[in-house]
């Protein structure tokens, strides 16, 4: 039986959106594969992994009847890769079996039963509904995303809190040693009356896939908070997400406020700096000393076979001498995932966090925890 017959993009470029959730070596069969639907002239296919599902539609015009049939995502994926985009693709069903075929090639997948995908369930009426735009969330989540843990103990730090308070839209992520916090102004929320703020946290995955699927224009994403789920709608692609139980720390309490050492330095020269003295740090402890004096910033890094890298900028600075120790893979990726020309640094002692901030933005605060070097 005739399923499909379509060109090769709009079969495969919904499936590449979908394909990073699906999990190819799971005790449970079916989320290896992907559920595909035809419904009038949609064409959806649909990932899970239990926390994350992803939706991307594209649009299939022809006679043929409605269906839903489950399939192997990534080796469907490598068939479609493996032909020219001009190709021309038919789904034919025979009995359990996919059969795909372009030109005179074939191939014969196995199917489970559509009824058994294990689709999200939508969770209750909507706690809160807004719209911002691709290029504004993308940027926001990439500003903070390194700053998530990975499989820490304390659950709700492997992933990110989104913040929606009045008319703004904020962003935190922490791993304990570090935070990052970001924030954009919502123009257009649906409602105007005052609600108290929405806090949910994202699990990592759902992150990482959000940067990887959202583009870089000014189109529209809706974002929907519900009970226990949080859903992004934005061009093609619904991506539903269970939301993480916790709490989250008091990102507040962390960032600090009365600092009295500044310096302003340029971006990529820091960053070259600390990439060319991190070549001799401790390959364990990747610990880094800032030496602030009279207008010099000098970078050192030495490891466990008594060897050293000096590395030393010219900043405008005129206070107390300081000496402080950061992991430098820390203040790596902060540098790395910023893309403006200057940073401010803030300083108390040396005993205190360090505090990365960008000129003329109050928008975005980057907090990293002192180390003894």
């Amino acid at each position: 039986m005739l399923l499909i017959q379509t060109n090769r993009d709009a079969l495969l470029k919904p499936l590449q959106s979908v394909i990073g959730i699906v999990e190819r070596r799971h005790t449970i069969p079916i989320l290896s594969n992907i559920l595909i639907e035809k419904t009038g002239e949609n064409l959806s296919i649909v990932a899970t992994d239990l926390e994350i599902q992803i939706t991307a539609t594209s649009i299939c015009q022809d006679e043929l009847p409605d269906f839903s049939i489950t399939t192997s995502a990534k080796k469907l994926q490598d068939i479609c890769r493996a032909f020219p985009e001009s190709s021309q693709i038919s789904l034919e069903k025979d009995d359990s079996r996919l059969q795909i075929k372009v030109g005179k090639s074939q191939f014969n997948l196995q199917t489970l039963p559509s009824n058994d995908f294990p689709k999200l369930v939508p969770s209750g009426e909507n706690r809160y509904c807004l719209k911002t735009t691709q290029k504004t969330l993308k940027y926001l989540l990439n500003l903070v995303q390194y700053a998530m843990a990975q499989q820490d103990i304390r659950y709700y730090l492997n992933g990110l809190l989104l913040v929606v308070e009045s008319k703004l839209l904020r962003v935190v992520a922490t791993d304990g040693h570090r935070l990052g916090m970001a924030c954009s102004p919502l123009e257009n929320i649906e409602d105007t009356e005052e609600r108290s703020p929405q806090e949910v946290i994202l699990p990592r995955k759902t992150v990482i896939e959000l940067i990887k699927l959202l583009s870089d224009k000014d189109e529209e994403v809706t974002i929907e908070i519900s009970q226990n789920q949080t859903r992004f709608s934005f061009a093609n692609i619904i991506l539903v997400s269970k939301i993480v139980e916790g709490r989250f720390p008091d990102y507040n309490r962390v960032i600090p406020a009365d600092y009295q050492n500044h310096i302003q330095i340029d971006r990529i020269l820091f960053l070259q700096s600390l990439q060319r003295a991190s070549i001799l740090s401790n390959e364990k402890f990747r610990g880094v000393r800032l030496v602030l004096t009279q207008n010099s910033l000098r970078t050192i890094c030495n490891n466990s076979e008594q060897e050293e890298a000096q590395e030393e900028i010219e900043v405008s600075y005129t206070g107390e001498p300081l000496d402080i120790g950061f992991n430098v893979n820390y203040l790596l990726d902060v540098l790395t995932n910023l893309n403006n020309n200057s940073i401010t640094l803030s300083f108390g002692d040396a005993n205190s966090s360090g505090l990365f901030t960008i000129p003329g933005n109050e928008y975005f605060k980057y907090v990293v925890m002192p180390m003894r070097i």
